[in-house]
């Protein structure tokens, strides 16, 4: 006996088999609440074109008689230059922002008629809009439309979005 050996705890839950099929782990994230399976997803960030994402989003929720899933995307910093020989290193920078909207969206009447959830993810937001449409089998993702000049340099969010989604994404003006 070498080191320090902890014995299990006879009531501990196994988490992954990992020789278990790698599908049947996947289905266990998955919501349990019916109401948000291929439900909506929107994404929103408090800007004028995602609160009017977020206005049809509600609407197309309601027609379908399904729930809608928030998505805030906290954002995500580089903490090195590229200097041509590695890529840079990216960190979460705390985002108290996601707090103040769920606040908000908790007090929104125009909420009350759909069952929804906020969820805060952290990276590049074409990926986690995705990827949260993925884990809940969305219908649709919702998004705003980008009008500036960073959008025009690097890319709007939607255009990218609709470009490699794997369900239909609908852009709102």
């Amino acid at each position: 006996m070498a080191g320090h050996e902890i014995p299990e705890p006879a009531d501990r839950k196994q988490v992954a088999d990992p020789l278990s099929d790698p599908l049947a782990a996947e289905q266990e994230r998955r919501p349990c609440d019916p109401a948000f399976r291929h439900g909506v997803v929107v994404g929103f960030d408090g800007s004028t074109s995602s609160e009017r994402a977020l206005a049809y989003a509600i609407g197309m929720s309601r027609r379908t008689g399904s729930g809608l899933i928030i998505v805030h995307v906290a954002n995500r910093l580089p903490t090195t230059v590229w200097a041509g020989c590695e890529p840079p290193v990216f960190v979460d920078v705390p985002d108290h922002r996601t707090e103040v909207l769920g606040l908000e969206l908790a007090c929104a009447d125009y909420l009350a008629e759909v069952p929804w959830v906020l969820v805060e993810r952290g990276g590049d937001i074409c990926h986690e809009l995705e990827e949260v449409g993925r884990e809940y089998s969305a219908d649709a993702i919702v998004v705003g439309s980008t009008h500036g000049l960073v959008g025009k340099i690097f890319g709007s969010v939607a255009g990218r979005l609709a470009r490699r989604a794997q369900r239909p994404v609908v852009v709102i003006p």
